[in-house]
């Protein structure tokens, strides 16, 4: 040990170099201060599928930049904007209500590097395809990888630009068009948007808000309460909203843009009464809003018909969101959003996992580091396949084309629990460190555990899968998807992909049994169906993932990985459970973990 780190305690008759080698603090080398790209062979592999060997080798060089920001500044900075998370400085020193979010200096020096090096950036995809090469799986890797830094961060950066302007150029005004393009110039992930939804009356209940908009010429008032804004210190909102008269239920919702500042260049009448004191996510300012009489802009189609119901109704020329579709169009976009928190899950599961794996490779425990363990070694194994899994869904979610009308439910519903479950398996891999906010694993459950919550929870997630199926059949799409993946198995792994198909079979079947369900058994067997979707669906990907890999680089590391994943969720065990079944996880366990991390640190 060094000199510096010896104490007292360290020449007790029974301590020694031995013992004292433990808890050398230099050992403990975390994922900061990892290239984040280079050190993970599973987003390598990921890019060479989707971007081919000729794509990779252009954006190779930009990948190894980012991973070492994101290991490094990114997540370091990360650790301290969570010790000094943002503050509201409410009034100026006049006491006018100023409702000012002060954001720490670790929060904008991470924004501005993000921002700079974002795969979003117009002038990057414009580069991008100039060379031939597609930006989109660049931009999807660029997310995984802040993921593992600060999902709080990715949430201010990314709360919902690509709605913001997308419905701006549908219905805007040209002159509030022109505003939110110049807003957004450094393309979506510029910490310019949120979007507000949930109020007092009810969280995914929406159809009970109570925020109310009146017309105003070409623009609305917007008077209500948010009573849990994300990312209150953007400048561009989009906010759910009752157009006054409109039916009192989800058909009389409609989504309205509101700009910080007025078209005159004042301030808008937006108040924050207050910034949540959260588990977690403290990157990401989380507040209280009250708009007063704030100028708004409808973002759905105006019609000239009388309003339905409540207040005013009968009266003739009243504009209001005249489809009944405001709430539904906005959702079609709110997948995007839960595809976002998904990747959030998988970054959470992934920083999770590397923080374990070294962890245990430099904690020694029964005359041998942890990570000799066997029962360490089933548990991480458990983690590589898992995360893995989820990665392959996440993945499909955002590159697969066509996009699954039910994929983005059902791919958060199984992303955003493992972030927590893995969380909470690296804290117990830590022991009582893993507890300790200096080590990094709590941290990482504080973030998690928001993601089940965020676009819905898994009940809410449900309601989805079941409406895509009723109302659009769009669980035969679905099949197909599983079909076309699981038929592109390697040779070899006839067993891993029969069962697979057999699942396939049975999920059919299932959806068929779960439709002839009377309807209150039908929305409680929601859950195991969605389960039972998300199971197949990824030892799907997992066998299609084995067969690129088989084809192109002759190795089967994926093909264990699927193995695994089929076993442990689709296999019928018996009454053994599967206890006398062969132990792959650890016969082949380095080859698991050497293809899931590269450390040079630990030689």
């Amino acid at each position: 040990m060094a000199s510096y780190l010896i104490e007292p305690v360290d020449r007790l008759p029974f301590g020694g170099p031995e013992k004292a080698r433990r808890y050398a603090t230099e050992r403990y080398q975390g994922a900061v201060g990892l290239n984040w790209y280079t050190s993970d062979p599973t987003l390598r592999f990921l890019m060479r599928q989707h971007l081919g060997a000729e794509g990779l080798a252009w954006a190779e060089p930009r990948l190894t930049e980012l991973g070492g920001l994101m290991g490094g500044a990114i997540a370091e900075r990360a650790e301290e904007t969570d010790r000094n998370p943002p503050r509201l400085e409410k009034y100026d020193r006049w006491g006018r209500d100023i409702s000012q979010v002060v954001m720490p200096p670790s929060f904008e020096a991470a924004r501005r590097d993000l921002v700079a090096t974002s795969f979003t950036r117009p002038d990057f995809i414009a580069e991008a395809r100039a060379a031939g090469v597609d930006p989109a799986p660049m931009g999807v890797a660029w997310s995984y990888l802040l993921d593992q830094a600060d999902i709080g961060m990715a949430c201010a950066l990314g709360t919902g630009g690509d709605m913001v302007v997308g419905l701006s150029e549908l219905f805007a005004p040209e002159d509030v068009k022109a505003r939110v393009r110049e807003l957004f110039a450094a393309g979506e992930f510029s910490g310019e948007a949120a979007q507000m939804l949930t109020e007092r009356s009810g969280g995914s209940d929406l159809g009970a808000l109570e925020a109310t908009a009146t017309q105003d010429g070409d623009a609305w008032r917007l008077n209500g309460f948010k009573w849990f804004a994300s990312n209150a210190n953007g400048s561009a909102y989009v906010v759910l909203g009752k157009p006054e008269g409109a039916v009192d239920g989800v058909r009389g919702i409609a989504p309205f843009l509101v700009l910080r500042e007025r078209r005159d260049g004042s301030r808008n009448g937006i108040r924050i009464r207050r910034l949540k004191d959260k588990l977690g996510t403290r990157s990401v300012a989380s507040a209280e809003i009250e708009f007063t009489d704030a100028e708004a802009f409808l973002l759905a189609p105006a019609t000239s018909a009388p309003t339905v119901g409540g207040p005013g109704a009968g009266q003739a020329g009243a504009v209001q969101a005249g489809d009944g579709r405001g709430l539904a169009r906005m959702m079609e976009l709110t997948n995007g959003a839960r595809l976002g928190i998904s990747m959030m899950g998988v970054g959470c599961a992934r920083r999770s996992l590397v923080e374990s794996l070294c962890y245990t490779r430099a904690r020694e425990a029964f005359g041998a580091p942890l990570y000799e363990q066997p029962l360490m070694r089933r548990k991480l194994a458990e983690l590589i396949v898992e995360t893995e899994a989820a990665q392959a869904l996440v993945f499909d979610g955002y590159l697969g084309r066509p996009r699954l009308r039910i994929g983005a439910a059902l791919i958060k519903m199984r992303a955003a629990r493992l972030g927590v479950t893995a969380a909470s398996d690296a804290i117990e891999i830590h022991g009582g460190n893993g507890y300790i906010e200096q080590w990094p694993v709590a941290r990482i459950l504080r973030d998690a555990q928001v993601n089940p919550i965020w676009e819905g929870g898994d009940n809410i997630l449900c309601l989805d899968v079941r409406r895509g199926m009723e109302r659009e059949q769009a669980h035969l799409p679905f099949l197909e998807r599983l079909e076309e993946a699981a038929g592109r198995a390697p040779e070899g792994d006839g067993a891993t992909a029969d069962l697979v198909q057999r699942r396939i079979d049975d999920l059919r079947k299932a959806i068929g049994r779960w439709q002839g369900l009377d309807r209150t058994t039908a929305e409680a067997r929601l859950y195991p169906l969605a389960r039972y979707m998300a199971d197949v669906y990824a030892a799907s990907l997992l066998l299609e993932q084995a067969g690129w890999e088989r084809s192109e680089t002759g190795t089967d590391r994926k093909a264990l990985v699927a193995r695994l994943y089929a076993d442990a969720h689709l296999a019928d065990h018996g009454a053994m459970r599967g206890i006398d079944t062969p132990a792959e996880d650890l016969d082949r366990f380095k080859e698991l973990a050497d293809g899931s991390l590269t450390d040079s640190r630990t030689g």
